[in-house]
């Protein structure tokens, strides 16, 4: 999820240089740029939280720079929990092959997330693909927009 800065927006080429135009006022130096489906480019800050599905309560709530890798973070966190998890539910930041089969083999721990267009061309990704996309798998991450999302 990205939130936008409460301050004006300081130009990428500008931060890059730690350059404040006169006359602008109350800048977040901590807010950065992220690109967003949903909302295009927005300079601010990221954050996700790991909820279960079964409980609708935030267990972990994080914020990141909105430039981070949502995907990278989210293992970190729950690979400190994988005897607590088996399946894990993620938006297509999280559709990479390799954090897919890392979840699976070293930590039994099933990612489930939106495939994106044209890229199942691979044996490998079809087979991924293939075990994720069970009826009982879809059905549980259609509820995402029912008990984690709202969040």
């Amino acid at each position: 999820m990205m939130e936008r800065a409460k301050g004006p927006v300081w130009h990428k080429k500008q931060k890059a240089k730690s350059i404040i135009p006169k006359g602008l006022r109350g800048i977040d130096k901590e807010a950065r740029w992220g690109k967003s489906k949903a909302d295009g480019w927005v300079y601010g800050h990221g954050s996700f939280c790991i909820t279960i599905h079964e409980i609708p309560v935030v267990g972990i709530f994080q914020w990141m720079p909105n430039s981070g890798n949502e995907a990278k973070r989210m293992e970190k966190e729950i690979i400190t929990h994988s005897d607590l998890l088996c399946k894990v539910f993620m938006d297509s930041k999280a559709d990479d092959q390799k954090l897919y089969f890392r979840l699976r083999d070293e930590h039994g721990i099933q990612l489930v997330t939106w495939p994106r267009k044209g890229m199942d061309k691979s044996e490998s990704r079809q087979k991924m693909i293939a075990e994720m996309w069970t009826e009982e798998n879809r059905r549980e991450y259609k509820e995402r927009s029912v008990t984690v999302e709202p969040m």
